[in-house]
């Protein structure tokens, strides 16, 4: 098993990048304390292992089901909480019997802060618009690093289990043309030492 995390703090959003093994036939469950009317947002995605599909579910702390999918690659969720306790997150691999999974997901859960107060009467200075500006250009920069690292590891998985793949029949086909080969070399001895065979027997 194994468990990769990173824990990330912006401007009042708090947020959990997880990454883990999900062996068959196997659950795993994340738990978040949150209060109340805090919204949340989970982000999932398989990086490998069988058709990259993970059963995912989410409950309240009354065991209300939020959010319930089958057999997702990848998908996204957002609630605001109702009530204050402890909210869960599962993933399940339980309809696998032999291939496991491995699962990024991101919990984020907060209102994000607003760089420069609402409440100001005056403008902002030009400086001002261009710290604002920025701060949301690095957001889907980042945004758009965790999905190119995403795609990166997917893409590298399948490009390792194509070559696993690739050995495996090439192992196969080598094995397979050394037993014809010896196949045909005994069938040709084998017509000779006949004939040898039976011009002893004429003479």
């Amino acid at each position: 098993f194994c468990l990769l995390f990173q824990v990330l703090v912006v401007f009042g959003v708090f947020g959990t990048e997880l990454t883990f093994e999900l062996p068959d036939n196997d659950k795993q469950c994340f738990y978040e304390e949150l209060e109340k009317d805090v919204r949340f947002d989970i982000d999932f995605q398989v990086i490998s292992g069988g058709n990259y599909d993970v059963d995912c579910f989410v409950t309240d702390p009354q065991n209300n089901v939020l959010y319930n999918e089958r057999k997702k690659q990848y998908d996204s969720f957002s609630h605001t909480t109702a009530m204050k306790g402890d909210y869960k997150v599962c993933f399940s691999n339980e309809f696998s019997t032999f291939t496991h999974k491995t699962v990024y997901m991101e919990f984020r859960y907060g209102d994000e802060v607003p760089l420069m107060p609402i409440t100001r009467s005056t403008a902002l200075t030009q400086l001002e618009s261009s710290c604002v500006s920025i701060h949301e250009i690095l957001k889907v920069v980042a945004d758009s690093q965790t999905r190119y690292r995403l795609r990166e590891a997917h893409d590298r998985t399948k490009a390792e289990h194509l070559l696993e793949r690739v050995t495996y029949w090439s192992f196969g086909q080598t094995v397979m043309l050394f037993v014809i080969g010896i196949s045909q070399v005994m069938l040709l001895r084998s017509f000779f030492t006949e004939k040898k065979g039976s011009v002893a027997a004429t003479t």
